[in-house]
């Protein structure tokens, strides 16, 4: 359905007409999926007269386009941010539950920018934000084939050919998983510091020495309190690589072969890494970042894209209050707190 003939303006030619989510995606109101909710939903109108079909097409030039009543206008810039989301809270600006939201993180920025994608209640870790809802839109689409990095500590060890079940891909809502990369993490890898027995501290005369008489006598050692790595062993940790984004899909393809994740962490979307970036914090992307996530096609590498003539929107620099860089140490998988719901 055409909307042109909606405007008292003089017509323009077609190339002027665009498919309404699009326009509405640009002007960083939300994403293009998002976009396509609005509509359907009969939020969107088009000089006065709701549209509810994702067919539509209007002129964002000469056509008054409202979302929810408020007239849609370009934005003057595009931002684009890196945040470290902690755990429980929700991806989204507004919660009708009132819990925490990603926004209580994002304090210094004026600019009305929107999560791209999401992370669940309890997983923490790289999310990126934006205005610019077409960028948003190539992010969230598994047919950009850009690889998300994530850290997922389990309960209990999986056999290999679990594992090479879920590397293949396995069936979740009638629809087969796409081929994942998975592998264990060492405490190298995750930044943790080695292990170092602890010194064993003895207790009084009166429990300790009937402690260590049953020990010497069983031929056991002396309990230690250092059981760091029988943890380890217990509930290890997996790098997990993904090209497309269901809902709460790491933790569902684990359940299905009996090892419920018991922290989730992401790490990466693309080249854009989280790096050393505390939780709670955020931190513009860099021109060469943006740029990353822009390319046409992407290799099947973990994280390098395919050279392409993509040309990026130059992200804006440190504007109120967002700071260029951050300096601290990086945080540990294990220093992220337990589940308390």
């Amino acid at each position: 359905m055409l909307l042109r003939k909606l405007s008292q303006k003089p017509p323009r030619i077609a190339m002027a007409l665009e498919r309404l989510q699009k326009i509405i995606a640009r002007s960083g109101v939300a994403s293009r999926r998002k976009a396509e909710e609005f509509i359907v939903a009969g939020r969107v109108t088009v000089n006065g007269v709701a549209v509810r079909e994702l067919g539509s097409k209007a002129d964002a030039a000469t056509d008054h386009i409202r979302v929810d009543g408020k007239l849609l206008r370009a934005p003057r810039h595009f931002v684009y941010l890196a945040l470290n989301k902690p755990r429980g809270c929700v991806t989204t600006r507004s919660d009708p539950e009132q819990r925490p939201t990603v926004m209580d993180s994002l304090k210094g920025v004026k600019e009305r920018v929107y999560p791209v994608g999401r992370l669940d209640f309890h997983t923490e870790g790289l999310l990126l934000l934006t205005n610019d809802g077409e960028f948003a839109n190539r992010i969230i689409s598994a047919a950009s084939g850009i690889p998300k990095t994530y850290w997922a500590k389990v309960a209990g060890m999986p056999a290999g050919e679990d594992l090479d079940k879920l590397r293949h891909g396995i069936v979740l809502d009638r629809r087969r998983t796409l081929p994942a990369r998975i592998r264990p993490l060492s405490r190298t890898d995750t930044g943790l510091p080695p292990h170092r027995a602890r010194p064993v501290r003895r207790q009084g005369n009166r429990e300790g020495a009937g402690t260590r008489a049953r020990a010497r006598a069983g031929g056991e050692r002396y309990p230690s309190r250092d059981r760091k790595g029988a943890e380890d062993s217990a509930n290890p940790w997996f790098e997990v690589i993904l090209r497309e984004g269901r809902q709460n899909q790491i933790r569902r393809m684990f359940e299905r072969i009996g090892h419920p994740v018991r922290k989730l962490k992401r790490v990466r979307i693309g080249s854009v890494s989280l790096g050393p970036l505390p939780v709670g914090h955020y931190r513009i992307l860099t021109a060469q970042e943006v740029e990353s996530l822009q390319c046409k096609e992407w290799s099947r590498s973990e994280t390098e894209p395919r050279p392409s003539r993509a040309k990026s929107r130059e992200p804006q620099g440190s504007r109120h209050g967002v700071p260029k860089s951050v300096e601290s140490k990086p945080k540990s998988p294990d220093g992220i707190r337990e589940n308390r719901h």
